[in-house]
């Protein structure tokens, strides 16, 4: 608790003199409205944060951010949540276009996006998300840039980064290029990171031993400097053509990512840790890594390629004012591999180790392939006069998901997508009133092999076809879904200081493909997965009720929601007492890992945002404080207890200064919450205090380069300054995979 008086420090700050506040207008893609203009609860952040910030996972990204927080699973994975809804129920775009990787397949699968050299990123909630994407009943993030020019470059630019961080001994390089040739506007970015295991503070990795012979499990700390397997590396390439006028403009891209990144943790079965446990009684662990995976390199390897075709049409005639339009292609691949790793610089590839065989303890020998492969195609007709917006979106996709190989649970999936969007927005004499409308058409095909286990043992000994499999009868399924989702907002001023606004939302999603078809080991989760094929959709009815005060430099916003979800679909696991009963029960012991399956239940998330502070402009700039908390409660209907893994409350204070010769530091100070309103099958998680700071400068280097526009940016950053051990309740892994250490970093960026 003393640590939170760190941010008290910050108070004397409020009472600076006061002056005259410069209005800064923030502009929103979405709809091509200021953010102010939007009646959906909606964050902006701005390219120029991202860039000057460290490199990081999309979700850690946004984490400070009021109502958004992160799932993490190690340094590169980091899956954003908005109000408690996560998964599938999160759209992750880019430039409106939804991004088809295979991130909602596990909670260790990286989202596919590149935050290198981009415009902003916008979180949208209500009637114009409904315009994008479908069952996107948390809300949706759009990450825009300027890959495909929708205005002409006026002259050449190129730009250069480097980057190093010290928590992971990571370091990062990227080059940017934007100029017009004869007319068409060409673009090109590429970033190459490497970061190593990061480090962690003491005692924040443990091990969890269970004892049979005793009726509690014990908790070990180890000293461990760092999380083994927590490595990340991308290289990322970005090309872009396109050609502009006063029709409208066109433009081709391609997107090309690959990373690698190591899996800290991966689980086994009871049964097989159990066995392996008792062969290793009395020896010492190493320190490098859990001793269940001792001598194996766990990592994952992706690569995507994403061809758009995007433009827009301007007709101004009578009806249709601009057609926009785009067309989607994305060939999505991750790999997740075994490998023994070097011992005294010899690959002992093919041999075994004393005490790591690797059928001995359930590990997957082969890799193991997820595949998304997509098409898509998107329309918006804007029929909007100068006080009346109305739009009209069409979108078709097909996909596909696959995995194959050793660890494939979920036999090949394809979805058909119709879906259908109209959004109304008019400013009437009392405030500005939105409507959205949604309806949606998806097809799924898929089917469920049971498969059928023989173990065979003789006095002790065990064979090579111990684990043989047989396959079993394969069942197809074809579910269709079709639901209208719809949503309104209404905002007006109260006085010349107060305004409200009022938003409703009822938002369908039809059950993914994991949801429906999944049926095997994911050890990822140390979890058997178990999909229901009679899942009905979700549906979210929302409301928020917000509050916006400003008067001179203080200004204050207050939101409260409250969502109920019927059929809220989850994975439930089930208790000690039903996995012993499993036990010994021929083919239905899950190789010792505990059986989850997705049901559904209704479900109410309730919470508020609140946000308190001062904006102050000083002789050479201005300074901003602010005070904000955030609060999310999730529970089942019928006394069925709390939502598992929802994350905790939070206390954030934030100082800003921003001076008028380049110079800018920021510091935030996050006091996160114990969470003790936890599902039967979950443990508290203990909370934390993490302080964050940067400082940037920016130095015209216009003399150096005669006639240029020159400018090189220096930004110091650190991160978890306090050391603090740290771990994520929303995550599946939050005790074998706690936050990064103290991170204090640094990054260049120069312009010209």
């Amino acid at each position: 608790m003393k640590k939170f008086f760190i941010g008290l420090v910050l108070i004397p700050f409020v009472f600076f003199s006061q002056e005259d506040i410069e209005e800064v207008v923030v502009q929103s893609s979405i709809l091509d409205q200021t953010s102010n203009e939007l009646e959906d609860p909606l964050h902006i952040v701005s390219g120029e944060d991202v860039e000057n910030d460290g490199t990081r996972s999309l979700g850690e990204a946004l984490d400070s951010l009021l109502g958004v927080a992160s799932s993490d699973y190690g340094f590169g994975v980091g899956q954003p949540i908005i109000r408690g809804l996560s998964g599938s129920r999160v759209k992750i775009l880019n430039n409106g276009m939804v991004v088809r990787d295979v991130s909602a397949l596990g909670g260790d699968h990286i989202n596919d996006v590149d935050l290198y050299n981009i415009q902003q990123i916008e979180i949208v909630r209500g009637p114009s998300s409904l315009l994008y994407t479908n069952g996107a009943i948390g809300g949706l993030i759009n990450i825009v840039d300027n890959t495909i020019a929708q205005e002409d470059f006026d002259k050449l630019s190129l730009a250069l980064s480097s980057e190093s961080q010290s928590v992971n001994d990571g370091s990062s390089i990227g080059l940017n290029f934007t100029g017009n040739f004869s007319g068409f506007n060409v673009s090109a970015a590429f970033k190459d990171s490497d970061f190593a295991n990061y480090d962690v503070p003491d005692g924040a990795i443990m091990h969890m031993e269970e004892e049979h012979e005793e009726e509690h499990d014990d908790e070990h700390e180890e000293d461990l400097s760092f999380l083994a397997n927590s490595d990340y590396g991308s290289t990322s390439a970005r090309f872009g053509l396109s050609k502009t006028g006063d029709w409208g403009y066109v433009g081709l891209s391609f997107n090309n990512l690959e990373s690698s990144y190591g899996i800290p943790f991966h689980g086994e079965g009871r049964e097989d840790h159990d066995e392996h446990e008792e062969g290793h009684e009395g020896e010492e662990h190493e320190e490098e890594g859990h001793d269940e995976h001792e001598g194996e390199r766990i990592f994952s390897t992706t690569e995507s390629n994403v061809v758009n075709l995007e433009g827009s049409l301007n007709l101004n005639s009578s009806l249709i004012s601009k057609v926009d339009y785009f067309l989607r292609d994305t060939d999505y691949s991750l790999t997740e591999q075994h490998a023994e790793e070097d011992h005294e610089g010899v690959e002992h590839e093919g041999e075994e180790h004393e005490g790591e065989e690797h059928d001995e303890h359930g590990h997957a020998e082969g890799p193991t392939l997820f595949k998304n492969d997509a098409f898509e195609f998107g329309a918006i007709f804007d029929l909007s006069t100068n006080d009346f917006s109305r739009k009209i979106s069409v979108n078709l996709a097909e996909e596909e998901v696959s995995i194959f190989g050793e660890e494939a649970y979920m036999l090949p999936v394809s979805s058909s997508e119709a879906n259908f969007g109209l959004y109304l927005g008019k400013e009437m004499g009392f405030g500005h009133v939105d409507f959205g409308i949604r309806y949606d058409l998806i097809d799924r095909e898929g089917s469920i092999m049971e498969e059928e286990h023989h173990e065979y043992e003789h006095e002790g000994e065990v064979h090579e076809d111990e684990h043989e499999e047989h396959e079993g009868e394969v069942e197809f399924f074809n579910p269709d879904f079709s639901a209208l989702s719809f949503a309104g907002g209404i905002d007006f001023d109260l006085n010349e200081n107060l305004s409200l606004s009022l938003n409703f939302a009822s938002v369908a999603r039809a059950p993914s493909a994991v949801e429906l078809f999944i049926n095997g080991p994911h050890l990822a989760t140390s979890r058997y997965e178990v999909g229901n094929v009679n899942l009905e959709e979700e549906r979210s009815n929302n409301t928020d009720l917000s509050l916006s005060w400003a008067r001179g430099e203080f200004f204050a916003d207050l939101s409260y929601f409250s969502n109920a979800v019927d059929n809220y679909i989850y994975l439930q696991d089930e208790s000690e007492e039903e996995h012993e009963e499993h036990e010994g029960e021929e083919h239905h012991d899950h190789g010792g890992l505990t059986l989850s399956n997705y049901i559904q239940n209704d479900a109410d998330f309730y919470g508020y945002e609140f946000e308190v502070g001062r904006n102050v402009v000083l002789p050479n700039g201005n300074f901003i404080f602010t005070y904000a908390m955030d609060s999310v409660t999730a529970e089942f209907a019928n006394g069925g207890g709390f939502v598992p893994r929802i994350v905790p409350k939070r206390n954030i204070v934030t100082a800003i200064y921003k001076s008028n010769n380049g110079f800018s530091g920021a510091i935030s100070f996050k006091d996160v919450k114990t969470q003790k309103d936890i599902n039967e099958y979950e443990t508290p998680t203990k909370g934390y205090q993490m302080l964050d700071a940067r400082l940037t400068k920016s130095y015209d280097l216009g003399k150096l380069f005669a006639g240029s526009n020159s400018k090189l940016n220096v930004s110091l950053f650190g991160n978890n300054l306090l050391d603090e051990v740290a771990r994520n309740h929303s995550s599946f892994v939050k005790d074998e995979i706690p936050l990064p250490g103290k991170n204090i970093g640094i990054k260049f960026n120069l312009k010209f």
